[in-house]
């Protein structure tokens, strides 16, 4: 399925970025507006908000051309967002509203190729994210220095591997298993999935710590921003899965 290949390049490193730049960015403002838990819920609700919208949008009208539009112009307000936090009060809805057609259109795809695979995907990270949140709240897993670095890593080499996919993919070519069925691919799949659920640890840690630290109310769109990028990278890995598993 060519869609799958371009589905599969998703930046998940990008989120990471976001991280750093979010802490750096939660100093030395006494005179602003601090930001709030139940503020920064509200603004990751508008923003699933706006990437439903789209999606559906986006899903009866699904093209090649909206998934590559939401695609590009997703991470390019990513990167808008990690080099200029400030403006994540417009930045972040843009990333939802670009992200949603993306996210609309290749759940077309995956709709058409593969029956009953977008019900399964969508509660499978919703599911994921219930059962990540209990184990922030319970400390099951606590979100440490050591934790941190070894999801960085572990999102890193994801990301390289992506990219020297895509790399592959530019002259006809494809690494082994990875967007392949069998033993190997759905193995290699679980393993992503548990990464990128891991980083949702760093999700919640990020809320926390932007509250204590007195981050400035704009970050309350930039951790909304960033735990929607998990979610999005999630929902495409267990659609990915899924349809492994149904070849």
């Amino acid at each position: 399925m060519a869609k799958k290949d371009f589905f599969s390049s998703r930046n998940p490193i990008l989120k990471e970025k976001v991280f750093q730049q979010g802490h750096d960015t939660t100093l030395n403002y006494e005179d602003s507006v601090p930001m709030t838990i139940s503020g920064a819920v509200n603004k990751t609700m508008i923003l699933f908000g706006v990437l439903l919208a789209t999606s559906v949008i986006s899903y009866y009208m699904a093209t090649s051309f909206l998934m590559w539009t939401g695609a590009i112009g997703g991470l390019i307000m990513v990167f808008v967002a990690v080099f200029k936090p400030h403006t994540s009060a417009v930045s972040a809805p843009v990333y939802a509203a670009f992200e949603g057609l993306f996210i609309g259109s290749i759940t077309y795809f995956y709709g058409q190729a593969f029956d009953g695979i977008v019900f399964q995907a969508v509660m499978l990270t919703f599911g994921a994210l219930f059962i990540m949140l209990l184990i922030y709240k319970f400390e099951i897993i606590k979100v440490t220095e050591k934790l941190k670095t070894g999801v960085i890593m572990a999102t890193g080499t994801v990301f390289i591997i992506y990219l020297m996919g895509w790399i592959f993919s530019l002259f006809g070519a494809n690494l082994p298993y990875l967007h392949e069925g069998g033993w190997m691919g759905i193995g290699f799949s679980v393993v992503v999935i548990g990464i990128a659920a891991m980083n949702l640890l760093l999700d919640f840690d990020l809320f926390e710590k932007g509250v204590e630290s007195g981050a400035p109310q704009y970050m309350e769109w930039f951790c909304g921003m960033s735990l929607m990028i998990t979610l999005v990278w999630l929902y495409i890995e267990f659609l990915r899965l899924l349809s492994y598993l149904q070849d």
